[in-house]
């Protein structure tokens, strides 16, 4: 191998303050990463850990602009930039590889400045001692060049580690930040074909939550185009979680007994309300330890706080609601940023839109709303058939 190789960098952020259990979440990462890149078929890799860092190597040349896409959108990492690794930590090889970098990332006339990091403390030099040494080399050797040290057009990067590294922030790619992975435990989705709902599993994923999405379709009332559009939604997270499991419930039967047996104003409460009462049962099969949804307060009727009181009851699973004080700008602009909007405002309406009254409560009374729904017979059988009827779908 030779003295200096092109290196993928990859940066973490939080999971470096977890303490004792900070190699779990590392090696959580870590599967990503090397996930990611098996199934971007990326050649023969080696992927090194350093002290707050991943280091990606290759065995030949590797088509970085490719490959970084399939790692800056594992949750956890906070960028990725393409460096050099020398394995020769000398005063005299840090400064011709730093040259030879800046020269072909550097364009001149440009102020400039070095910033290092030594995580290795038996090196022998300190921090400023190596960016000094390593900024007058560049100066003696590169036409054009001034030191700004509050706001250079360029900065040098140079980290002493196991190996030296050395890049420009330049060249870093953004990732999404967060947690790994699976890291926070499981969560089951209520996934509409909505705006919301996949902006609340992408942020519930990013906190480390594996998510399994339940979908409720009503045929003949919500079309096969509807479901394509919510298995495309659970497709488009995948990318994002690696994995993900998509039920299908089927909902007609459940939906035409609440729409006959209720009052129209509290039917979008009492549909909810079953809902949750299918997704917990779900999250007990799946082992998960909590729903998400995508509700936002005061979106909608049935979002309402006092909507949100009514579903008390429902479920005993806990409730994430991810998007609860976003507002609908903010939750358009991650959907559009995560590519999920495209496909949510196909024109395809879920079940909970066909049903919806004239003039819906905004201010129901739990206690009616459980009044209602106990009066509702063979409700309870409706929900087991669903569930056992239900169609998985693996991503």
């Amino acid at each position: 191998m030779s003295c200096v190789q092109e290196v993928l960098i990859i940066k973490y952020g939080e999971i470096a303050l977890r303490g004792k259990n900070r190699h779990i979440y590392e090696n959580m990462l870590l599967d990503s990463i090397r996930k990611n890149l098996a199934q971007a078929q990326c050649g023969d890799f080696y992927v090194r850990k350093e002290q707050g860092r991943f280091v990606v190597e290759w065995n030949g040349e590797v088509e970085f602009a490719r490959i970084m896409p399939h790692i800056t959108c594992i949750f956890g990492i906070t960028s990725a930039c393409i460096g050099i690794k020398l394995a020769d930590q000398s005063m005299e090889a840090i400064q011709a590889a730093a040259l030879a970098y800046a020269r072909q990332h550097c364009p001149t006339p440009a102020t400039f400045k070095v910033d290092t990091r030594r995580a290795n403390k038996q090196y022998p030099l300190r921090s400023d001692e190596i960016s000094a040494q390593v900024g007058g080399f560049l100066l003696d050797n590169m036409e054009g060049l001034k030191v700004n040290l509050s706001a250079p057009d360029f900065t040098l990067k140079i980290e002493i580690r196991s190996f030296a590294y050395i890049y420009s922030p330049k060249s870093e790619v953004k990732g999404p930040g967060g947690l790994p992975p699976g890291s926070a435990g499981k969560g089951v989705l209520l996934l509409s074909g909505g705006i919301d709902s996949p902006v609340a599993g992408y942020l519930a994923a990013k906190r480390g939550i594996d998510l399994v999405a339940a979908y409720f379709h009503s045929p003949p009332y919500t079309s096969e185009r509807a479901k394509e559009k919510v298995i495309d939604l659970a497709r488009r997270l995948s990318h994002f979680t690696g994995k993900i499991r998509l039920i299908v419930i089927p909902f007609t039967d459940i939906q035409l007994k609440l729409v006959e047996r209720t009052p129209p104003e509290k039917i979008t409460i009492l549909l909810k309300r079953a809902m949750l009462r299918i997704s917990g049962q779900i999250a007990q099969q799946e082992k998960a330890l909590a729903l998400i949804t995508g509700d936002s307060v005061g979106q909608v009727a049935s979002q309402t706080l006092h909507s949100l009181y009514a579903m008390t009851g429902a479920t005993e699973m806990p409730i994430i609601r991810p998007l609860a004080c976003f507002d609908k700008h903010e939750i358009v602009t991650i959907a559009q940023n995560i590519d999920t909007f495209p496909i949510s405002i196909r024109p395809y309406d879920d079940c909970c839109t066909l049903f919806l009254p004239k003039h819906p409560e905004t201010k129901p009374k739990l206690s009616i709303i459980q009044s209602v729904e106990g009066n509702v017979d063979n409700l309870g059988e409706l929900i087991e058939q669903a569930i056992a009827d239900a169609e998985v779908i693996e991503f």
